[in-house]
């Protein structure tokens, strides 16, 4: 993102031509001018009739000395001023101390050696000049009638020498005497205006010294009274005018206040009218008036006012022949318009011509002319020009330039500081040109310099405290070292409180401690910062409106920090708007303007940032087109061409390996190649090029085998190697890519056709070596450790498997061994260590296997607890973690720790909905255990935003930020868990917590794996029994992969062929898997009882619930048991959890909408509706919201005011992106991502009567995100959904019967007999509707209802008689046995309580036996 920093410019003062003007005439007020008649030659004459010790010789001599100097000032031949000195001094001498003309003669030569320092610059006149003013002034004490003139001609003299010298003194007495001469002229003395101005520009002098507000103040009064002293017509009036306009025109560029600028234009306007065409002077009247309309351009960014300054300028420069003492002057002032106008306007000969005309003004100052370094304004130029074309003999030139002027200036003179800011100008763009940190070194100790020049209350300190903090930032940029930056924005904020609303500087103070804010957040993922940076760039795009030269930088600006928040909080408007910003940008860089290539470049960032979040093409073509435009802007020798180059091969990679075109990935080579002939070696980027290059032939390796790029990408990595010798920060990474290359080339070339040949194994052994080097330079909590750790142990591994060298194998897992004792807080790059290692211990059979996967997992917990709920997170852990729960289940499970088996399983499925409810939950719990807990919880989540962006934003330079944190971070947990109930906080849950969730009936666990199938069967009362399954992961996948491909197909093909081909898969099923399970559940609960599925990877997409034979008299499970589903243990348990707070009124709403937004008719929805308004009408609080009224807020309102609801609708799943499948509402879809940022108040029970609402992910099955999972976890105690799609007129009947048998005998709705309820809906309708529709419902989470045992035989119909009587043995066995234990518990307490002979005994055994009668 463009920066926006702006150094102080080289400004020519506003009033040198007008203080040269005022000195010439002032030379010329000083003298006595004399009403000779007579020429110089008759003087002459005149001097020689008064030979020596002639008593009127000092008269003569004295006349001619006088002659001659206004000869002077109308001819301009200094040797006649030489001749007048030598005559006053002759004079001088003839008139001794005492006589009543000496102090004249001695203000005379005083005079005239003033005019000659004028002229000539020779401090010692100006020395002499001073010396003569100061005895003449002794001459005329108090009440003398020329006391006021001494008092003033000295005064301008000592103001002389301190503009020469910069000595304050002098400056000070300058000021005492010219307020003792305005003592001397009061009101009505023809002189009073004079001194009234020379007061003025005396203080006014004081203030661009000292930078105190209330000097400058003053001077304007003054010169108000001046002016009113001048009335139109008055000879001094256009003086007044200028000196007055000038005053004002600085207290703007001190204060900003646009008012004084406009007054000061107006007042310009005035004085020019004054000096019509032919006007001496009104070559200076246009020169001030076009410095104040470029002020007022520089301030409002109005072009018609920078084209005028230009006109006047060049109007002005026509009025003065090149002989003129200031012509140089106007060249200067014409050049830095065109300037101006070339930045505005990007047309290149507005700069050449102001380079010429600077070029031109310089030859006009000969070498030693004491104000040769106001027109080094040349060096800007050159700098601009070098930023335009990258010629780097500008920039060197540019900054010899500003060397020259700045020792022109020694220490204590008043433009110092100005000088120090230009010479930092260009040594700053020079560094950035070629990356030398002794340019940028040099930069900040000059800022410093120039900061001492400006203490607290100077009207320049703002400026200078500006520009060391951009130069602190720079550096913190190169070396990273976070001091710099702090004392950054340390002192961006000081700056911006010293200029405030109104301030000229305030909207640059706004965007430069903004842009310091952006880098800290990327430097620390503080997001407070990076709000804040948004907010000030926001302030200062609103004092940029449009036309103002800078308002494409403020839009680039604040597009560029609403994508850094995109990039933290995934809200997709974010960036959205970043986009249409650098869009209005662009807008503002029309073709030919200079900025357009940098706007390109940063939309194209935009679009291939939004591609990345959305995957979307035609985002990355268009970032592609717009590199390619930015590109064509950068021509051979711009100094971002290879930039440009860069960014588009690696846009052009990226669309390769989107679209597999390999055209693409052949440009990006090219592209990379020519990007590196444009860093040649010493350039600071060659290393990122070489970098870039050998990337992408390793690409075109992978796709066509071609060797050679392989080995060239290996030799590219040595170069870069090369490169980052031992110290550099990017050694360890450069060391990992060489040994990456390698070891893929030791891959191709390892594989060999024969046995008996000799594996070259020097690439491997250099590998390794490469990887142990990187390994050494990273230390024990660097979290870039992990990855060099676990690239070495592979290596090693590979090794082993070549050689067979147990100490390879043993050096592997002694470094994975080392993975647990990670003591920084865990990022994605630990758990994917950890999980290889996890692989290779079963690669190898290693006995760590069950630590690496437990140890995975503790990582991944670690790691999901300071990350947000955004899908974003969730889509980063489950690529990392596919499959891995179920492989660590299945280690478990083959080392006989069951209960281990449990708690790893639970620990990795549904990484998502565990995370919402973390944040939701416990936190919400710690939040109201009282006021510690409300701290700990506000603490918890601050430290959990800050480890996330740090993670997010890793560089090398955040380590030890990061292990700051994690300290932290682990105190707070550590203070929560000792607090009462929250010694698990953030704990995976241990087995004997999870086992609550069978309190209700077995749960049982069906896990695949590569490894093993097997299933788990969990009871409230002993530990997991195991049924080991028959069937392959791959078994099981051709499975639901055959079972999918059928539920697509479902109503659309023969009904008989159908029904064969279900049967089949439901016949697979209950042989390999539910058969078992039943078989081995037949000897813990009875028939009819509740069962609960926990399927895992492939079984959470078959219908385990409708296993069976399917013939005649033969084994269904739904003729055994009542299935319902779960995700998770802990999703059952919590579920049990959410008890009905309102035990009164019953709320529900059904929602119906049969002509949703853009999707087909349900043409049943509207009877189902009335079906379910029949049934539940009479016994609830009935709400129905059809058509018009089903909308998304309609829903999301209803819901907020009902606990139960029916929703007949559209689903549609979304298996690429999960979190967007949604209800099809009459005005667009209810997505998954809406829902479950809902707070719905005590819901209880949801039917989806919608198509696919248990489907999700079909890539990550394990995190059960599809919409009837987003409704449990917003809060339904019970939903039932759909596994495929419903028939519009089956979901109608089954409705009708499902909600008669949901309404108990009390007549109130009850969601603890969901189960119940459906399964004898779909019995009565077994006859009546298709077998994929009998089995497409299925109820999620649980009821509380406990089934007697007559209960459960009314279930058994259809079963053989054999297997009734097997089942009825069992069962009634078990029955008596516990009548019998409880008989004899009752008997134990009864004999405790009872006295002999009560007949209390007989009554408690009568009701005993009434309960338990079979």
């Amino acid at each position: 993102m463009s920066t926006g920093y702006k150094y102080i410019p080289a400004l020519l003062p506003s009033v040198l031509v007008l203080r040269l003007l005022l000195v010439f005439k002032m030379g010329q007020s000083l003298c006595c001018v004399m009403n000779v008649a007579d020429d110089v030659e008759e003087l002459r004459v005149a001097l020689r009739s008064c030979p020596p010790g002639h008593p009127r010789r000092f008269q003569s001599l004295d006349n001619l000395a006088v002659s001659l100097r206004i000869r002077f000032t109308q001819r301009g031949v200094l040797s006649d001023l030489d001749e007048a000195i030598e005559l006053h001094r002759a004079a001088l001498e003839l008139c001794p101390l005492g006589h009543s003309d000496r102090s004249a003669f001695l203000h005379k030569l005083a005079i005239s050696l003033y005019t000659r320092f004028k002229q000539r610059g020779i401090l010692s006149n100006l020395n002499e000049a001073i010396e003569l003013y100061r005895a003449a002034l002794e001459l005329r004490p108090p009440g003398h009638s020329d006391r006021s003139s001494s008092l003033n001609n000295l005064a301008i003299s000592l103001h002389a020498r301190f503009k020469q010298g910069g000595v304050l003194s002098d400056l000070d007495e300058a000021i005492e005497l010219d307020r003792a001469a305005l003592e001397l002229r009061p009101s009505g003395h023809s002189d009073r205006s004079g001194s009234l101005n020379n007061l003025a520009v005396h203080i006014q002098s004081r203030f661009e010294q000292r930078g105190i507000l209330s000097d400058l103040d003053e001077v304007i009064e003054l010169h108000r009274a001046a002016l009113g002293l001048c009335p139109p017509g008055h000879s001094e009036r256009i003086k007044s005018l200028n000196n007055l306009a000038s005053c004002l025109r600085d207290r703007f560029k001190q204060g900003g206040v646009l008012f004084d600028l406009e007054e000061a234009i107006e007042l310009y306007r005035d004085a020019l009218e004054f000096r019509p065409p032919g006007h001496s002077d009104r070559s200076m009247s246009l020169n001030n008036l076009a410095i104040s309309l470029r002020d007022r351009f520089k301030e409002r960014g109005t072009l018609p006012d920078l084209d005028e300054a230009i006109e006047l300028r060049r109007a002005a420069l026509e009025l003065l022949p090149p002989s003129h003492p200031i012509h140089s002057a106007y060249l200067n002032n014409l050049a830095i318009s065109l300037r101006d106008r070339f930045k505005e306007q990007g047309v290149l000969s507005d700069l050449d011509e102001a380079i010429g005309f600077h070029r031109a003004a310089l030859e006009h100052n000969p070498s030693g002319h004491s104000d040769r370094f106001t027109f080094l304004n040349l060096a800007l130029s050159l700098q601009a020009r070098f930023v335009q074309q990258g010629v780097l003999s500008d920039l060197d030139e540019a900054i010899d330039l500003h060397r020259v002027a700045l020792e022109l200036l020694p220490p204590g003179h008043s433009d110092r500081s100005k000088s120090l800011n230009i010479l930092t100008s260009s040594l700053y763009v020079r560094f950035e040109q070629r990356g030398v940190l002794s340019d940028l070194d040099e930069v900040i100790e000059l800022h410093r310099a120039a900061l001492e020049l400006y203490p607290p209350g100077h009207s320049h300190r703002s400026y200078s405290l500006n520009n060391l903090a951009v130069g602190l930032h720079a550096r913190f940029k190169q070396r990273g070292v976070l001091s710099d930056l702090n004392g950054a924005i340390e002192l961006h904020r000081v700056a911006l409180e010293l200029r405030p609303p109104g301030h000229s500087g305030r909207s640059t103070s706004l965007n430069n401690l903004a842009t310091s804010l952006y880098s800290r957040f990327k430097q620390q993922g503080v997001l407070s910062d990076v709000e804040e940076a948004i907010e000030l760039h926001r302030a200062a795009l609103e004092l940029r409106p449009y036309g103002h030269p800078d308002r494409s930088t403020s839009l680039d600006n604040l597009a560029g920090s609403l994508q850094a928040r995109f990039q933290q909080r995934g809200v997709l408007s974010d960036l959205d708007e970043a986009i249409e910003l650098h869009r209005a940008a662009l807008e503002l860089c029309p073709l030919g303007h200079s900025g357009r290539s940098k706007s390109l470049n940063n939309l194209a960032i935009s679009h291939y940032t939004r591609f990345k979040q959305r995957g979307v093409l035609s985002d990355l073509d268009e970032a592609i087109e717009l590199h390619r435009a930015a590109l064509q802007l950068r021509p051979p020798g711009d100094s971002d061409r290879s930039a440009s180059l860069n960014d588009l091969a690696v846009s052009l990679e990226t669309r390769f390996l989107r679209r597999g075109v390999l055209s693409d990935l052949d440009e990006a080579i090219e592209l990379h190649r020519a990007a590196l002939e444009l860093r040649p070696p010493g350039h600071s980027d060659r290393s990122v090029s070489l970098n870039n290059l050998a990337i992408s032939l390793e690409s075109r390796f992978l796709q066509h085998d071609v060797l050679s790029d392989l080995d060239e990408a290996i030799e590219l990595h040595r170069a870069a190697l090369e490169l980052c010798p031992p110290g550099h920060s990017d050694r360890a990474a450069s060391l990992g890519n060489l040994a990456g290359s390698l070891e893929t080339r030791f891959e191709q070339r390892g594989v060999l056709p024969y046995l008996d040949e000799v594996v070259d194994l020097s690439d491997l052994d250099e590998v390794i070596e490469l990887h142990r080097a990187a390994l050494e330079l990273y230390p024990l909590d660097h979290f870039h450790r992990s990855t060099s750790l676990l690239s070495l142990a592979l290596s090693l591994c590979t090794r082993f498997e070549q050689l067979g060298l147990l100490p390879d194998l043993d050096e592997a897992f002694g470094l994975y061994l080392q993975l647990p004792q990670v003591s920084h807080t865990v990022s994605l790059s630990n758990i994917n260590a950890a999980k290889s290692w996890a692989t290779s211990a079963e690669q190898f059979r290693h006995d760590s296997a069950l630590l690496a996967y437990q140890t995975t997992l503790r990582f991944l917990d670690q790691h999901v607890a300071t990350l947000s709920s955004s899908s974003r997170h969730f889509d980063a852990v489950k690529g990392a973690l596919s499959s891995f729960a179920t492989d660590a289940f299945s280690c478990s499970v083959r080392n006989g720790s069951f209960t281990t088996a449990v708690e790893l399983v639970e620990q990795g499925r549904a990484v998502f909905w565990t995370q919402l409810a973390r944040f939701r939950t416990p936190l919400d719990e710690l939040s109201m255990s009282g006021d510690t807990g409300a701290t700990l919880a506000a603490e918890f989540k601050q430290l959990s935003l800050h480890l996330r962006n740090a993670f997010d934003k890793s560089t090398e330079d955040q380590s030890q930020h990061i292990r700051q944190m994690t300290m932290q971070w682990d105190d707070v947990v550590s203070r929560i868990r000792m607090l009462p109930h929250f010694s698990r906080f953030l704990l995976p849950p241990l087995f004997s917590y999870l086992q609550k969730a069978a309190e209700d009936g077995p749960v049982i666990i069906v896990n695949a794996s590569k490894y093993s199938c097997d299933a788990l069967i969990i009871t409230s009362a002993q530990d997991p029994i195991h049924v080991p399954l028959d069937i392959t992961q791959t078994e099981v996948l051709k499975l639901s992969l055959e079972f999918q491909s059928l539920a697509k197909g479902f109503g659309s093909s023969d009904p008989k062929l159908e029904l064969l081909k279900i049967v089949s898969v439901l016949r697979k099923l209950w042989n390999k898997v539910v058969g078992p399970v039943v078989q081995v559940l037949g000897e813990l609960i009875l028939p009819g009882s509740r069962i609960w599925w926990c399927p895992t990877a492939e079984f959470t997409l078959l219908p385990l619930h409708a296993a069976g034979l399917y013939e005649k008299k033969s084994l269904n499970l739904s003729r055994f048991y009542i299935s319902s589903y779960t995700p998770t243990l802990t999703t059952l348990i919590r579920a049990r959890q959410q008890l009905s707070r309102d035990a009164s009124t019953q709320r529900f709403v059904a929602i119906g909408q049969a002509n949703p937004d853009g999707g087909t008719e349900l043409k049943c929805v509207a009877s189902e509706l009335a079906v379910v308004a029949q049934r539940l009408a009479p016994v609830v609080s009935f709400t129905s919201l059809e058509d018009s009224d089903a909308t998304v807020q309609g829903a999301f309102d209803a819901l907020g005011q009902n606990q139960w609801l029916h929703l007949a609708c559209h689903g549609i799943p979304n298996p690429k992106d999960p979190f967007e499948s949604s209800f099809a509402m009459r005005d667009g879809p209810l997505k998954i991502r809406e829902i479950i940022r809902s707070h719905w108040q005590n819901p209880e029970f949801a039917f989806l009567s919608a198509c696919h609402t248990t489907v999700g992910d079909k890539s990550s099955p394990d995190e059960a995100i599809n919409l009837a999972a987003a409704m449990q976890f917003s809060g339904f105690r019970s939903v039932i959904g759909s596994m495929w799609t419903v028939d519009d007129d089956v979901a109608r009947q089954v409705v009708s019967v499902f909600y008669e048998h949901l309404i108990d005998g009390s007549g109130r709705l009850d969601c603890t007999r969901a189960a119940v309820a459906l399964h004898k809906a779909m019995k009565s309708l077994r006859k009546k509707i298709p077998l994929e529709q009998q089995i497409v419902f299925c109820l999620r989470l649980r009821s509380r209802r406990q089934f007697s045992l007559a209960q459960s035989t009314r279930t058994l119909g259809g079963t053989t008689q054999d297997d009734q009587l097997a089942w009825a043995i069992r069962a009634l066995t078990r029955e008596i046995s516990g009548i019998v234990r409880s008989i004899q518990r009752v008997l134990q307490s009864a004999s405790k309580l009872i006295a002999p002979g009560d007949d209390a005994l007989p009554k408690l055994l009568r009701q005993f036996f009434m309960q338990h009668t079979l």
